[in-house]
């Protein structure tokens, strides 16, 4: 068996030693696209012992077989104008829809936005080399990158803006396997990322409910997704890839807050939604006009909780992150909370530490768990702890799926405890739809200071308040 892991910090050594890739999402970006032609070339040899008529969407000189395979192939200036000027272009260029050719129509989804970061032919001659090693119709090799592909994005939490396309995988474990979808429900996360919730529901439906190749095909057919950004999208396609949907259609390139509301018909609907939207940021122009004034809000987090309220069946079951700025605040805010528990049952909110997705964000969230079509006549909060003598979760020290055993026991026999609490509808209610509600049996921690330590704080600020005076005479 192929030491995977070595090989792919050997490619992340190459990678650094070309100045044209800069930073971990450059990297990983530069990786998967290389990965995605590999993979994919790999797939098609399949396709073609199982069927001798098969034509490939990628023009010939263009697959991996017939430009990086061979290890003395181009290198240097000429694989470098290669990739440039003909591999890019080309398959930037290819005009397939869904309905005309499944596979041509992916490999342009993930090349559209696409780039080659690296400079230097010579290091990108070794990369390729390297990712020849690995041999993805090897089951071994195939569950083993699965787990390094996982790290790498796993990877992306210290990259930046990159950061926020990656849920814990502890986390999305967890929701799914609460949430339990069924072979043959329609399955959707909005906001998919790289794809770890989807990739989690298709672990845990084949776990359970895959025992024939129909049932595979199934699972293609009903577990959908959606990424605005190029980068995740391109990861998630790779992703789902290297969980057995070899041509993985569903998964759009796109932004779900695109289409208005009012358009979501029958056909539209799901089973489950499994999501993570994106918050704390703005939506870009034109997105508010496909809600109805009663809703219109910049916050992102807000509008996907009113899309996920449309899309849903009746019975149907979610589990989302929200940010505790959802759970709070009047006006729009506070009719979106009310319509949220007039239309489901909002059973359980987990409330979670701060640092669960740090370091790209810090802010406070919580899991929703709820179910359309019945009122809400009480939620259940639970606050998640972090493990003893742990001050934050980090990049080394990130939650892990064990910390949830104890929630999983408390769900189906549910009782107040110091970490669980229950609240009627009628409390939800006075409280304006507030549902920020903290644990009641948590005592307010007072830090203490000594008395020559307020002193100074008070100095402090006196200072500060005398520097800000004396600006604002000088502007008068």
């Amino acid at each position: 068996m192929t030491n995977l892991s070595g090989v792919i910090k050997s490619i992340q050594n190459i990678m650094r030693e070309d100045h044209g890739v800069d930073g971990d999402a450059q990297r990983l970006s530069q990786l998967c696209w290389m990965l995605f032609l590999k993979i994919f070339d790999e797939k098609e040899e399949e396709a073609e012992l199982l069927n001798s008529n098969y034509k490939s969407p990628i023009p010939q000189n263009l697959r991996w077989r017939n430009w990086a395979k061979n290890n003395e192939g181009i290198t240097g200036d000429n694989l470098l104008n290669f990739i440039n000027n003909d591999l890019f272009p080309k398959l930037k260029g290819l005009n397939f829809s869904i309905q005309e050719n499944e596979a041509g129509f992916i490999v342009k989804s993930v090349f559209e936005d696409s780039f080659n970061y690296m400079k230097d032919g010579t290091l990108i001659r070794k990369v390729i080399n390297k990712i020849n090693e690995i041999n993805f119709n090897r089951k071994a090799d195939q569950d083993q990158f699965g787990k390094i592909y996982e790290d790498l994005l796993q990877s992306l939490q210290s990259a930046g803006n990159a950061g926020e396309f990656y849920t814990p995988r502890a986390l999305t474990k967890f929701v799914v396997d609460v949430v339990n979808p069924k072979l043959g429900e329609k399955v959707f996360d909005p906001a998919c990322g790289t794809g770890g919730f989807l990739t989690s529901v298709i672990e845990h439906v084949r776990k359970n409910d895959v025992h024939t190749a129909e049932d595979e095909k199934l699972i293609k057919e009903t577990i959908k997704g959606v990424e605005l950004k190029p980068l995740p999208h391109m990861l998630c396609v790779t992703n789902m890839m290297l969980h057995g949907v070899n041509s993985p259609t569903n998964i759009a390139h796109d932004d779900s807050l695109s289409r208005p509301i009012k358009d979501i018909s029958a056909s539209d609907k799901v089973d489950v939604i499994i999501a993570n939207p994106p918050f704390g940021g703005s939506v870009k122009d034109g997105i508010l006009a496909n809600f109805s004034k009663s809703y219109q809000t910049k916050e992102t987090a807000d509008l996907f909780l009113v899309l996920f309220l449309k899309l849903l069946k009746d019975q149907g079951r979610a589990g989302i992150v929200l940010p505790d700025g959802s759970l709070t605040g009047d006006g729009v805010k506070a009719r979106i909370r009310a319509d949220l528990l007039s239309e489901c049952n909002l059973h359980t909110i987990i409330r979670l530490p701060n640092s669960v997705f740090a370091p790209y964000a810090t802010v406070a969230t919580n899991l929703l768990f709820f179910t359309k079509g019945q009122k809400t006549k009480e939620v259940w909060y639970y606050e998640h702890r972090l493990p003893e003598g742990q001050k934050a979760y980090s990049k080394t020290k990130p939650i892990d799926a064990k910390e949830f055993e104890g929630i999983k026991k408390w769900w189906n026999k549910r009782a107040p405890s110091d970490v669980s609490w229950r609240v009627n509808i009628k409390e939800i209610e006075a409280r304006n739809f507030d549902l920020d509600i903290k644990n009641p049996s948590k005592k307010e921690e007072l830090q203490e200071f000594t008395s020559a330590e307020l002193i100074k704080m008070l100095e402090d600020s006196f200072d500060e308040t005398k520097k800000i005076l004396a600006e604002i005479r000088g502007v008068l």
